[in-house]
């Protein structure tokens, strides 16, 4: 705990009121309100005529194509290899590079190829982070050479997603959003090399499940890719098929733990607030509270921990009223039939676990509204590290069809996360009716989470 707090304390001292995005680009400009009273209006709307019509959830597979299985593992190959050039690219070009951020790699490539741009990597095709992972690969180099897993023990169970949810909330929310590291490339170089550190020697301790269960990116990625529309399943021993599916199918199916809860709730706050913190609002808010409370810098890492706190209790609190919704609907109805229902087995788990799922959907679109243009910016801007000249991949987008693409993206993430809910839903409730009446809190829950996405992308960057 107090090296914990020591690092919040390091950290808040390179806090600054908005810095998740250390440049500007051409579409910093906020959503015109006009779209956000259409964007919130459809939202209300669809929600109204899915949760009447939806009779049940269309669920459908469908093979798009196959390709050679020696090709996917070129490919594999290849990425791993580029990925793995491209950390240490990172790790060297940030210590002995350019100290402008806008001309070293680290900066440029870390926190918006790396971080945002494989995320929406993964909420178009599922995650890739098994075979970009650097420190998958180095532990994967040193066991061939062992000749089997390199583990001292067993990975305990009480420590679940805890390593991964506080890696996540420290390094996504705090240093990426609430820091200057961003724009310090020396500094960026040592985060990333701390980090793949503590993956490596904890893999070494605990084998490749410390990955899944303490690596932030692999969870990050992994709940992302669970709405992927597009997937790779393998068919037989020399083709692998590309599957297309609906992008609900992927998030009915409950989390193992309530850390992993608490995981999915700081991905849809952690995203909000990115956006929130460059915003006058908050610059307001963060200088106000600095006076208040007579502290520095450590202040945004209070609002922020308050806000993520606000929106776990607001979920824990919406899923407690639809599991008495269900419990009660489950006795009224045992009462009228005199016998149990079966709930195709969902009683056994607990709510919050199956419904965490569902609110996937609204992570994913805001994150893809929030950051594409981001991501495609400054994979433009990469060339000019050796000395090119900078590209802009997004020459053709005007600014109103890129407002436009942020409302649907949102609103579109909405509409998926609706529909999910309801297969989750009407799995556990007795009746159709009662799965009506229970959706309804959770419904509150995703349309408060969608109109406030709307309204921060209305927002004005601060300068």
């Amino acid at each position: 705990m107090g090296r914990a707090l020591a690092t919040l304390l390091g950290l808040g001292l390179l806090a600054t009121p908005a810095s998740a995005h250390q440049f500007t680009t051409r579409f910093d400009a906020p959503v015109p309100l006009g779209l956000l009273y259409v964007g919130a209006g459809a939202t209300v709307f669809l929600s109204a005529v899915l949760i009447a019509r939806l009779g049940s959830t269309p669920s459908h597979h469908r093979v798009v194509g196959t390709v050679p299985r020696r090709l996917v593992d070129a490919l594999r190959l290849i990425s791993r290899a580029g990925f793995f050039l491209a950390f240490l690219a990172v790790l060297i070009h940030g210590l002995v590079g350019p100290r402008a951020p806008g001309q070293n790699v680290a900066t440029l490539f870390t926190w918006s190829i790396w971080l945002k741009g494989v995320a929406l990597l993964a909420v178009i095709a599922g995650s890739p982070w098994r075979v970009f992972s650097p420190w998958r690969t180095v532990y994967d180099g040193l066991c061939r050479l062992e000749g089997t897993e390199i583990r001292w023990r067993r990975y305990p169970e009480r420590l679940g997603r805890w390593p991964a949810f506080l890696g996540f909330v420290l390094l996504v929310g705090v240093v990426e959003n609430l820091t200057r590291i961003p724009r310090l490339p020396e500094v960026t170089a040592v985060v990333v090399a701390a980090y793949g550190l503590v993956m490596l020697l904890g893999a070494f301790v605990f084998g490749r499940e410390w990955f899944e269960r303490a690596d932030a990116m692999e969870a990050f990625y992994g709940f992302l890719g669970t709405v992927a529309p597009l997937s790779v399943h393998e068919t037989d021993g020399n083709r692998v098929s590309i599957v297309v599916r609906y992008p609900w199918q992927g998030c009915t199916a409950p989390v193992e733990s309530r850390t992993a809860v608490a995981f999915v709730v700081a991905m849809v706050y952690t995203v909000t607030f990115d956006g929130f913190a460059q915003s006058p609002i908050y610059r307001e808010i963060y200088f106000g509270a600095q006076e208040t409370l007579g502290v520095g810098g450590t202040v945004s890492i209070l609002l922020y921990g308050l806000g993520l706190a606000a929106f776990v209790g607001g979920f824990v609190a919406a899923a407690t009223v639809v599991d008495r919704l269900l419990s009660e609907g489950r006795t009224r109805a045992e009462t009228t039939t005199s016998r149990r229902v079966d709930s195709d087995g969902g009683a056994a788990v607990a709510t919050p676990l199956v419904l965490a799922p569902t609110l996937l959907p609204i992570a994913a679109g805001y994150e893809f509204a929030h950051n594409f243009s981001y991501v495609l910016t400054y994979a433009g801007r990469l060339p000019t590290v050796v000395g090119g000249a900078a590209v802009d991949p997004l020459w053709w987008l005007s600014l109103p069809a890129f407002w436009g693409s942020q409302v649907l993206l949102i609103v579109g993430g909405h509409v998926i996360a609706v529909v999910t809910a309801d297969a989750v839903v009407r799995r556990l409730a007795p009746t159709d009716r009662w799965a009506m009446v229970a959706h309804a809190p959770l419904l509150v829950s995703m349309i408060g989470y969608t109109v406030l996405s709307l309204w921060v992308v209305s927002l004005p960057v601060a300068a």
